[in-house]
């Protein structure tokens, strides 16, 4: 089973910049999508952003569109989120996620939780002047 290790998270104030990373535990990490989930108090999970195996192919939220800017780097077995002009509402823990085995990502499939079975334990980011 592949283990995810989420680091980078942190406090930041609106307008600035922080970049998380997911560092898997296995070489086959680069045969599976990968996204990035993220969770506020009090509400729902929600999709952040989706990746391709060979990282060629990404998706996002609206909400983070032109903001947050989804990566791998499969010789590192580590993915990326590098986040910039975050904004309050991006406040939330932040997970990632790997997809199953043979999922093929797609517009309409990557936001889905159900797509995904193994998860870090999450890095929280706060963003607040």
């Amino acid at each position: 089973q592949v283990q995810l290790v989420e680091s980078g998270g942190g406090l930041a104030q609106p307008g600035g910049s922080l970049r998380l990373s997911c560092a898997g535990s296995r070489a086959s990490f680069r045969t599976y999508v990968m996204a990035w989930f993220r969770q506020a108090p009090g509400k729902e999970r929600e999709a952040v952003a989706g990746i391709s195996q060979n990282g060629l192919s990404t998706y996002y939220a609206d909400s983070v569109k032109g903001r947050l800017v989804i990566s791998r780097d499969n010789a590192k077995n580590t993915l990326y989120l590098q986040m910039n002009s975050l904004k309050p509402e991006d406040t939330a823990l932040y997970y990632c996620a790997k997809g199953r085995a043979g999922f093929w990502i797609s517009t309409t499939n990557w936001p889905s939780g159900e797509r995904y079975d193994a998860w870090g334990q999450g890095t929280q980011v706060t963003v607040s002047s």
